[in-house]
């Protein structure tokens, strides 16, 4: 364990760290199963110098994840993956969405060998090359996730068509390969309702051309 975790507090859940400004006044895991909820009490530094009123909010610690977006350069499409969403059912939504295979880093895992393996298990693909396009928080106001986005070059050319996933976490998912232009489509008309997917496909249709002169060698 961490020298700076007390002892029995929950791995995903360490205390805040120190930020010239900030004081935390109160500092427990309210709820810890696969994942820890966090409560908070603490004031910080407003922008104007004086000290904000207490705040109390709770914090949804998932730590880092990675996302990948499989993409053809040869034959210019796209691989991604629908799966069963809970949460999306429960904000009304329709439960099947559009994704692209992502996951959750083990413990001091590097996030392009993590992507290579959520890869691998959500859509069977191997990758024979990996581009970063940045990292980004998703709910910046209650949860500490942070996801490493890749896009890897793979052979999409032969047929697609088979369910994939982790039978011991539940997963099953649907591979979906579909030209560029399409999936750019889907964006663009609202029909991928996830944020991920969406700012992938975006950061492809701005560098879809340097990345087919770039690994048409690879």
């Amino acid at each position: 364990m961490d020298a700076s975790q007390p002892p029995g507090r929950h791995p995903k859940a360490p205390p805040i760290p120190p930020h010239p400004g900030l004081e935390v006044e109160a500092d427990e895991v309210v709820y810890g199963g696969r994942f820890a909820m966090q409560r908070v009490r603490f004031r910080y530094r407003r922008f104007d110098g004086t000290p904000s009123r207490p705040l109390t909010w709770e914090l949804w610690r998932r730590g880092n994840g990675v996302l990948v977006l499989p993409f053809d350069p040869a034959t210019d499409r796209v691989a991604l993956i629908e799966q069963f969403r809970l949460p999306a059912l429960a904000a009304g939504l329709a439960p099947v969405m559009t994704e692209c295979p992502a996951g959750l880093l083990e413990a001091g895992e590097d996030p392009e060998a993590s992507g290579r393996r959520e890869l691998r298990e959500e859509t069977g693909l191997v990758p024979r090359a990996m581009a970063p396009m940045g990292r980004f928080m998703l709910m910046q106001g209650g949860c500490d996730e942070v996801l490493h986005f890749w896009c890897a070059a793979v052979d999409l050319a032969a047929p697609q068509d088979a369910t994939h996933g982790l039978a011991q976490e539940g997963e099953d998912t649907r591979l979906r390969v579909i030209p560029a232009e399409d999936a750019f489509r889907l964006v663009a008309e609202n029909r991928i309702e996830n944020a991920p997917a969406a700012m992938a496909l975006l950061w492809l249709q701005v560098n879809r051309a340097r990345l087919r002169a770039e690994w048409s060698t690879t």
